[in-house]
């Protein structure tokens, strides 16, 4: 029962968020997007990684990026004040990236996309994906809000937390 609830609420929350992006988006859109609301208008997702421009092979990406294949774009530069290198990449058909029904559902290439760029730079900078330790075990006392945390927390590595 738990576990339906939880979806529950994670859908629940999700819907919640898209709408008001929704109403926010006509009512402001010029207002700000806090981050992973949307596409930026490039398309670009950037992350500054320290090594030099050199040990970046686009030819051999590390395994998170490389399973995108050719369905993505990469760009390396030196970054800003000689402070390692940027690694860009973008999805090569950003119509297809889905709109809010596919988020809701978990599938939204960008967020997939973003998520495998910050892998893709722990394995570069560090050898290996770094991850937090799990939440501890045990039971817990289900609350609505402990309940809209969980599901949160479900989907934060779509969020490129992870």
């Amino acid at each position: 029962m738990t576990s339906f609830v939880g979806t529950v609420a994670s859908l629940a929350a999700r819907a919640g968020g898209s709408a008001v992006r929704q109403v926010r988006s006509v009512v402001d859109p010029s207002a700000a997007r806090p981050a992973g609301a949307s596409q930026p208008a490039s398309g670009w997702l950037v992350v500054t990684v320290l090594r030099e421009q050199s040990d970046i092979d686009t030819a051999r990406l590390p395994a998170p990026l490389a399973d995108f294949g050719g369905r993505i774009e990469v760009r390396v530069r030196p970054a800003a004040d000689g402070k390692g290198t940027e690694l860009a990449v973008r999805l090569r058909d950003r119509r297809s990236s889905g709109g809010v029904l596919s988020r809701l559902g978990g599938r939204d290439p960008q967020a997939e996309l973003r998520s495998a760029l910050r892998r893709a730079k722990q394995l570069i900078e560090v050898g290996e994906v770094l991850a937090v330790d799990p939440a501890p075990h045990g039971k817990r006392t289900a609350t609505p809000g402990g309940m809209l945390l969980e599901a949160w927390t479900k989907v934060a590595p779509k969020a490129g937390v992870r």
